[in-house]
């Protein structure tokens, strides 16, 4: 079971690295192109729910969402930080909340 959480997460990693090869914009900044999002809602709440419960922070809001056939990554702004959150989600359960920035970056 070990081995199918490695592949999974390897299958969602490869999938969201090609997705920032598309030509979507910048992921929904101001003034920019349309966000990706494949994800579905109820994926992406739950995205927002647990990476607000990491962040200890309530202000969240989906940047972009790309489903494969392992998952979804969700990536989130959080407000005050300085570089988004990336939530693995697969079947309805969040797999994995990560920071994508440098911890005590200025």
């Amino acid at each position: 079971m070990k081995d199918h959480k490695k592949l999974l997460l390897a299958a969602m990693v490869g999938a969201f690295a090609l997705a920032g090869c598309s030509e979507t914009g910048s992921g929904g900044s101001p003034g920019g192109a349309p966000a990706l999002r494949t994800g579905s809602y109820s994926d992406e709440q739950a995205c927002l729910a647990a990476v607000g419960r990491e962040a200890g922070n309530g202000d969240v809001s989906v940047i972009s969402s790309d489903t494969s056939q392992a998952g979804t990554v969700v990536m989130v702004n959080v407000g005050g930080a300085n570089a988004p959150w990336r939530c693995l989600i697969a079947r309805g359960v969040v797999q994995e909340v990560m920071f994508t920035g440098s911890e005590g970056a200025a």
